[in-house]
């Protein structure tokens, strides 16, 4: 099977278990927003946003290790998996005992009464994570997948029952979450045989340290980009204006329209998952460089074409996913939409690009990178948020995420020198603002503006697809 096809099929199997429960988590938020307060949905998703904080933080950001040696057939996968597992676990104890003191920073504060059902989460979180990415690193797709669709299907029953029925709101969230990935942990365990996998005695301290070598600067690479993805809120949250309306509930407003951008970003994870796969795997391969650009290629034109469909249809989907009936304040989350939509590009984007630190092992450029992005994200935040509110907040994320884009695409080129259309891109970016504008302003004719602009972005992005899809039914290698 040449390298296009498995990249394909890989995609399929991985999006046959995404897609289902990507789905689904969407679906999920019009049961959130219809049982919870935009204030409650602000504590939701700072409870989210302090999880993939802890994470890197505390198990050292060693699922990316799990996945960059397991598949590598020079290391034990015995080895791999118990060493990373003593590792993340010594971490979590750690975890255990700080989790609590979090409650004593102010703009922290909604998470008084949750740091106990938030460490448990964190843990719980964590070991599904090391089991998931250590049955794809053994190249188990398909079981992969299936337990992305099994640990969907149970979260969706355990928020029906903790949410909808016992009515525990931000509680029942933790709680399903909870249980939903501790179902997971024991059916890969079982199904993928993973207690083979963890011997004490295959403990490997010079495997730990080279796998502490690569997964080091990820550390404050991953935190800075939660940082990064939930610094808006925080400011929205705890900034004052007398121009705008800001406060916990345009937080929660904010946080609500962000979830509409996930359909991007599920397509983004779906592809992810296998990319990088083949990233590492071919990272050695004479035309690289060629499966680099034809694939980046692929890649950004469906991004781009998707993201002009969604905008397109922003507003019915915003009806679907948000539930304006108990609270109406979600009804203009819709507005706030295009712009993360377009940020969302970005960040697909920026994912691929960080794949080629992550096959090279260039990991603290990766760090490097997220760093400048972090501290523009504060400047921009700081002087728009207060001008423009919550609009000045999506606007910020998104010259964030293209900052972040424009110096790795320098950057990463000089690992991987794949060829890269500036014009092209430059083109398909201007007519996505262009929708943006169309979508905040609502001017006359707004659906005929938005088809026109849609229908021009798939006629620019139509070669690259289809140079793609010639690649995949192509017989030879």
């Amino acid at each position: 099977m040449n390298k296009y096809k498995k990249l394909a099929v890989n995609t399929v199997i991985f999006a046959i278990g995404s897609f289902s429960s990507k789905i689904f988590s969407l679906l999920l938020n019009n049961l959130y927003t219809r049982h919870i307060s935009p204030a409650g949905f602000y504590t939701k998703t700072l409870i989210e946003t302090m999880a993939l904080f802890l994470l890197p933080v505390f198990t050292f950001s060693l699922t990316e290790a799990v996945v960059r040696y397991g598949l590598d057939k020079d290391y034990d996968k015995k080895q791999v998996f118990t060493t990373a597992s003593m590792m993340s676990l010594g971490g979590l104890a750690a975890m255990l005992a700080a989790v609590p003191l979090l409650q004593f920073i102010p703009f922290l504060r909604p998470l008084r009464g949750y740091t106990l059902l938030l460490g448990i989460y964190v843990c719980t979180s964590a070991v599904r994570a090391l089991c998931s990415q250590f049955v794809r690193a053994r190249g188990m797709v398909k079981l992969f997948s299936l337990d992305g669709i099994l640990t969907t299907f149970t979260l969706f029953i355990f928020n029906l029952v903790f949410i909808s029925g016992l009515g525990l709101g931000v509680r029942g969230f933790m709680i399903s979450t909870i249980l939903s990935d501790a179902c997971s942990a024991v059916f890969l365990t079982l199904a993928a045989g993973l207690r083979r996998f963890f011997v004490l005695s295959s403990y490997s301290r010079t495997l730990g340290r080279k796998m502490m070598r690569f997964s080091l600067p990820l550390i404050p690479t991953a935190v800075m980009w939660t940082f990064t993805g939930f610094s808006d809120q925080i400011f929205i949250g705890n900034l004052r204006s007398s121009r705008v309306s800001l406060g916990e509930d345009a937080a929660g407003i904010y946080s609500a329209a962000s979830k509409i951008p996930n359909l991007i970003s599920m397509i983004s994870t779906i592809f992810f998952q296998a990319w990088n796969m083949s990233a590492i795997t071919e990272n050695s391969s004479r035309d690289r460089d060629i499966f680099y650009e034809k694939v980046y290629s692929a890649y950004e034109a469906i991004l781009f074409v998707s993201a002009a469909g969604l905008m397109l249809l922003v507003k019915p989907i915003s009806a679907i996913l948000i539930n304006y009936g108990t609270f109406p304040e979600y009804s203009r989350a819709y507005l706030y939409t295009p712009l993360l939509i377009a940020a969302a590009v970005y960040t697909c984007l920026d994912l691929f690009l960080s794949s080629i630190y992550t096959a090279t092992q260039h990991t603290k450029n990766a760090f490097y990178t997220i760093l400048v992005v972090c501290i523009a994200n504060i400047i921009l935040n700081i002087c728009l948020i207060p001008e423009w509110g919550i609009q000045g907040a999506a606007l910020a994320t998104f010259l964030s995420y293209l900052l972040c884009f424009w110096i790795r695409m320098i950057d990463a080129r000089y690992y991987v020198p794949f060829a890269f259309s500036v014009s092209r891109n430059a083109l398909n970016t201007a007519m996505l603002l262009g929708m943006c504008a169309v979508g905040v302003f609502r001017p006359a004719l707004d659906m005929l503006w938005l088809t026109v602009i849609a229908a021009g972005i798939c006629v620019l992005n139509y070669s690259a697809l289809m140079t793609t899809v010639k690649k995949l039914l192509k017989r030879g290698a």
